[in-house]
């Protein structure tokens, strides 16, 4: 089977609120998957519904081909989690917790121990093995979360915001550990909302809003074929109105971005050329010009209000 993830017509209701809509997509094996959406989206109750947490009220999930519902306990047995609120239990010490994630999992003890030893090692806990979590930095206890969700040697691992809160040391370093999951052949179903990390991180996105999927897709083809986010950058040497800029041909929407001005268009080199016509026509001097391609948080921003993937 070329996929460990397949979801169909999944849909969760909280009362009247529906907050999962009848999602479909499938996630590759050995992928690095990221799903982004506002809050309140439906992130991680779609998480919950694939991990086992909580039952759809329709559709169906298959986890590594297991039917997450009728072989909930198979599923589990394949997948490591990152959940969005730490499970740690922090009076226990991090080695302790580590054990004890293993023996849930059912690893053997001479296993648990040697895959424990590994893995605080490799991510650079085991010389605090014997400190009580509550001791413990932030970015030290995501990266015992990691430890604790690895000990079962997933092929499958979810993770709800590994990186909120952090610092950029400590950030940088959780995602480093996850690329090299990955490239073991570790898929992995990330959500965040960080649109760097998940530019950096993932082969796919998909973005969920009002509990529905608005897209999935690579990262650059998102940015590639959503209309009107390229742009053009210009600065002048006098101040110059926005009004006037604006009514220029190919121009969609125009923003001052501190000493420079960004004209969105569809055509960004027919603008360039209307560009140096009004130059020369106000007798300005160009300080500078660069067309630019749309960032992902464009891209993600255009979806959830309101924009749709052509």
């Amino acid at each position: 089977m070329s996929e460990s993830i397949m979801v169909s017509n999944l849909t969760k209701r909280f009362g009247e609120l529906v907050a999962v809509d009848h999602i479909s997509f499938k996630v590759k094996r050995g992928e690095f998957f990221g799903f982004l959406g506002p809050n309140g989206a439906g992130k991680t109750t779609t998480i919950r519904m694939l991990t086992g947490v909580i039952k759809p009220d329709e559709g169906t999930a298959l986890v590594m081909g297991y039917d997450i519902e009728r072989e909930s306990i198979k599923a589990k047995q394949v997948m490591g989690i990152v959940p969005e609120t730490a499970n740690a239990y922090i009076d226990l010490t991090v080695w302790q917790n580590l054990m004890f994630m293993g023996e849930l999992y059912g690893v053997p003890k001479e296993e648990r121990k040697r895959r424990g030893e590994s893995l605080l090692r490799e991510l650079g806990l085991y010389d605090r093995r014997d400190f009580k979590v509550k001791g413990l930095s932030k970015g030290m206890k995501q990266r015992l979360l990691l430890c604790m969700a690895l000990i079962n040697e997933p092929e499958i691992l979810f993770l709800d915001e590994p990186t909120v809160g952090l610092d950029v040391r400590s950030a940088r370093s959780i995602r480093e550990i996850l690329q090299k999951l990955n490239e073991k052949g570790v898929t992995i179903f990330l959500t965040t909302h960080n649109m760097e990390e998940a530019n950096q991180l993932c082969n796919r996105i998909a973005v969920i809003n009002h509990g529905k999927i608005a897209a999935i897709d690579t990262p650059e083809r998102l940015k590639r074929v959503m209309k009107g986010l390229q742009h053009v950058e210009v600065s002048f040497d006098k101040p110059t109105p926005l009004e006037s800029l604006a009514k220029l041909p190919y121009v969609n929407d125009v923003r001052k971005i501190g000493n420079s001005i960004r004209l969105y268009t569809d055509s960004p080199c027919d603008l360039v050329c209307y560009i140096v016509d009004y130059v020369r026509e106000k007798k300005l001097k160009l300080i500078s010009l660069e067309v630019l391609n749309p960032k992902l948080e464009d891209v993600y921003l255009k979806l959830i209000e309101g924009g749709k993937q052509p």
